[in-house]
């Protein structure tokens, strides 16, 4: 355990009974006030025996300095938790008594993070005056007021979003987010998905049910996921083409794919039911289509492809995996391998309640939630289930927190905006990263084949729920991140995650429920000109023009250029569709591509860095200066 701390000394607890406070160690020389306050939970039920302690800022400060190590039992990972366990017995702290209260006398000047750890597991530890640092001067006289978060008992079960939906009716936008919208029946919001907000969420759908047929051609085993190339028509040397695929739509309305063996016209055809549809709200859409016990992806739809594109990735359609269905050693139709299922390698970060079955047959059977409302019922017994992210993926398991009283609701269930930042992030950063889990895939699930419980400390996730803790190196470039979801891996590398002065998590620029109607669910427009989202917290940096003058040595003006924060300090490094097109021409036909998915490390790429001076243009990382808005001054000859 990296950890030592946790259970309140007993002398703490007899004191706190006695209705005293168990002050700080000898008073330090110089200080200024005493500080005190109350420990409760949002139920607000007094919460006794638990230990309050000052953390001071430039203890975080010097952590953030140091390179994080991505390992597990590392120690500067978690801003709080690390730095409590090396400094916990020097830290001035006090324990909270029989009604929450707790008071530290002799206080230095100073900034500190006000951190709690509770006398056991009924809350979790952190409060929701963890992430900001505050001067002992600005709480001279000031009654501190800490809310913790609950815990999910061990218990506890899953009852699906709409059981927690009718009492917590505000947050019904969470239908409306593309957590929700993940897993559709094909073309069909279920009662717990609103697709409004996308209009064109199934183009690539429709495309398909309008009728189409697909050829997969020039096979190599060396490509990632997309060994063929894909188009709508034969391509010029049929004798490359392995197989076909044609979509169409029956009377009913069911979608169907016929596949059919190109190099052998006596292989049977293969016909197979696309019941279901991944993404589509934002840069791609896949098809999953019904195998026997098993759901498997097949062919990838780019928002953004454009098929005049000499770049295969970034065309309208791509291959997903077609060789699970062909095999070019025996030039035969097969059934993809059991093994690669939606179920094993794709659902435990979807659904919510996941779980895994491993049947004699060898099949691997998902199951989650079952909800009234839920998309389908994946395990035939009469109710569907909920095949996305909902509410209890965040805040846990909700059945004792339903059944409780009034006084005990806070108490059973996670608030993850009463946690410290690596507890709260971690929740989001399981699946917004690329680890492997115990089923030697990129899902992080334990040996149990469980998600992590919401407000689990990151080491004990990463020491149970990972056998790979994050990203392989082929899948970053230098530092950014290369390849899609892994926002969580660059945050944490991030100076938001360790600073001397508020340590950010993801809900602080995303609204997990959906009630901002922003892109990416994000709180405040950050893609504006003007956009203030950034400059409420940098103040200093309201000068756009002073800034850039500043920093790369040319002035870029907001109302010429339209750039804003999010152009050059959150690229778009990374790529999970077709990319937003062509950027900076390099000449001889060549270019360099603009991806679609942010770097979360904030700091900006220069032209000079490995991934681009001297690279193949068609090969480099997209950085800010080869974006398309610098076409008419930026010179691409500097980075030959």
């Amino acid at each position: 355990m990296k950890h030592p701390f946790g259970m309140v000394p007993m002398v703490s607890i007899i004191l706190s009974v006695m209705g005293l406070a168990f002050l700080a160690s000898t008073p330090t020389a110089g200080a200024v006030t005493a500080i005190g306050g109350t420990v409760k939970d949002v139920s607000a039920q007094n919460v006794s025996s638990a230990t309050v302690y000052l953390i001071p800022s430039t203890d975080v400060l010097t952590m953030a300095k140091g390179k994080m190590e991505i390992k597990k039992n590392a120690t500067n990972d978690e801003p709080m938790e690390d730095n409590l366990a090396a400094g916990k017995d020097k830290y001035l702290k006090a324990t909270s008594d029989n009604e929450g209260n707790f008071k530290i006398a002799d206080v230095p000047d100073g900034d500190y993070f006000v951190y709690v750890v509770p006398k056991d597991d009924t809350y979790l530890p952190g409060g929701d005056q963890s992430n900001k640092a505050i001067s002992a001067a600005e709480l001279k006289d000031k009654k501190v007021e800490i809310l913790l978060s609950g815990n999910v008992p061990a218990d506890a079960t899953f009852v699906g979003t709409s059981r927690c939906l009718k009492c917590h009716k505000e947050y019904s936008t969470e239908k409306m987010t593309l957590h929700k919208l993940g897993i559709r029946v094909a073309g069909k919001d279920s009662k717990l998905q609103d697709s409004s907000r996308f209009p064109e969420f199934d183009k690539g759908l429709d495309i398909l049910k309008a009728g189409a047929t697909f050829y997969f051609y020039d096979f190599d085993k060396k490509r990632g996921f997309d060994k063929y190339k894909v188009s709508r028509q034969m391509p010029k040397d049929a004798a490359t083409a392995s197989m076909s695929a044609n979509f169409s739509t029956d009377a009913k309305g069911n979608i169907k794919v016929r596949m059919e063996n190109l190099k052998d016209p006596s292989d049977p055809p293969r016909e197979h039911p696309v019941e279901l549809t991944y993404g589509g709200g934002l840069y791609k859409q896949r098809y999953l289509l019904r195998i026997g016990k098993n759901i498997f992806p097949f062919l990838q739809f780019n928002t953004f492809g454009d098929d005049s594109f000499a770049n295969r990735t970034r065309k309208s359609f791509r291959d997903y995996h077609a060789d699970w269905f062909y095999n070019e050693e025996t030039k035969k139709l097969k059934n993809p391998p059991i093994a690669k299922s939606f179920d094993k390698e794709c659902a435990a970060c979807h659904y919510t309640g996941y779980s895994l079955t491993k049947l004699d047959s060898g099949d691997y059977i998902a199951g989650a939630v079952n909800d009234p409302n839920g998309e389908l019922d994946i395990d035939g017994d009469g109710i569907p289930n909920e095949l996305n992210i909902g509410c209890e993926s965040c805040h846990g398991a909700g059945s004792v927190h339903v059944k409780s009283p009034k006084a005990r609701k806070a108490a059973t269930i996670v608030s993850p905006g009463k946690l410290a930042s690596e507890r709260a992030s971690v929740i989001c950063g399981q699946c917004h990263s690329r680890p492997q889990g115990n089923l030697n895939n990129d899902q992080p699930v334990n040996k149990d084949y469980k998600m992590m419980v919401p407000g689990t400390s990151r080491n004990e996730y990463l020491v149970n729920y990972t056998t790979r803790e994050d990203a392989a190196p082929k899948d970053i470039w230098e530092s950014h991140s290369k390849s899609h979801h892994q926002q969580y891996l660059d945050f944490i590398r991030s100076s938001k995650y360790r600073n001397g002065k508020q340590i950010l998590s993801c809900d602080d620029c995303h609204d997990p429920h959906g009630q901002s109607t922003i892109k990416h669910q994000m709180r405040e427009d950050a893609v504006s000109p003007n956009s203030t989202c950034c400059i409420s917290c940098h103040t200093e940096q309201t000068d756009m023009a002073k800034h850039t003058e500043t920093t790369v040595g040319e002035a870029h003006d907001v109302k010429e250029t339209k750039i804003t924060c999010t152009s050059c300090h959150q690229p778009k490094t990374a790529q999970t569709g077709a990319g937003f097109g062509k950027g900076l021409d390099a000449g001889d036909g060549k270019n360099y591509w603009m991806n679609d998915i942010t770097s979360h490390l904030f700091t900006v790429p220069r032209k000079d860095n490995v991934f681009v001076k001297g690279v193949e243009p068609d090969k480099a990382m997209p950085i800010p200066y080869t974006n398309a808005c610098g076409i008419s001054c930026h010179d691409p000859g500097s980075m030959k």
